[in-house]
């Protein structure tokens, strides 16, 4: 059998996040034409079995090849012509907390990778997620644990909350902002860490829910 030529290659050991990892081989390969294959290299951790066939069956490309490697695993993905979606998600995000961010940030991100529109609503004490050098801290008694849980989190390729909302911008996502959650937590629009977010109220983003095929609450 001919062997299959690769152009560019993905090293994303050591992380167990697939977004992570995707988003990368996302990034890689929209500097190469279509036809083009990229290789990926990843722990053997099965949820990047599934996910990846997943992304490339949502986004158009193809998987051609799952190999283990005896440490890990590698895949060969060919890109293809770009998928048009009109799907849109529409997610009203309320916590702070270290640990309450990771699942609408995941899910967004996992959202947009795939060609999905998403809308992200901040309200309530979320609007501090916005501002410079606001750091989300673990709830409760683990609270003076947030640094080690933070630290163990980015090594497995769990970015901090802004830096995945900046990948969500370069994803094309929009972000909206409570306006009546300002003052109550102590939030000014010039203290925001993106200078074009759009501050609205319940009504605005009632509309763009009603739009979205996907809601989520969190």
């Amino acid at each position: 059998m001919a062997t299959l030529t690769t152009h560019r290659s993905l090293d994303g050991r050591g992380k167990s996040i697939t977004t992570f990892v995707v988003h990368d081989a996302a990034a890689a390969l929209e500097s190469m034409a279509i036809g083009e294959v990229l290789e990926i290299i990843t722990d053997d951790f099965d949820p990047f079995r599934a996910d990846i066939a997943a992304w490339c069956q949502a986004t158009g490309h193809r998987l051609v090849e799952t190999q283990p490697t005896g440490d890990g695993l590698r895949f060969l993905v060919e890109k293809g012509p770009a998928v048009a979606k009109d799907t849109k998600l529409a997610m009203v995000i309320s916590s702070d907390g270290l640990e309450e961010l990771l699942s609408p940030l995941g899910f967004a991100l996992g959202a947009a990778l795939e060609g999905i529109e998403v809308n992200l609503y901040f309200q309530g004490p979320s609007v501090r997620v916005l501002t410079e050098g606001f750091r989300p801290k673990l709830k409760g008694w683990a609270r003076p644990f947030t640094r080690f849980a933070a630290a163990g989190m980015a090594k497995s390729g769990h970015i901090p909350a802004q830096a995945k909302l900046r990948q969500l911008r370069g994803l094309g996502a929009n972000i909206y902002v409570c306006g009546g959650s300002l003052q109550p937590f102590r939030v000014k629009p010039e203290d925001f860490v993106f200078d074009d977010l759009l501050v609205v109220e319940y009504l605005t983003f009632m509309a763009i829910m009603e739009d979205a095929e996907i809601q989520l609450y969190i």
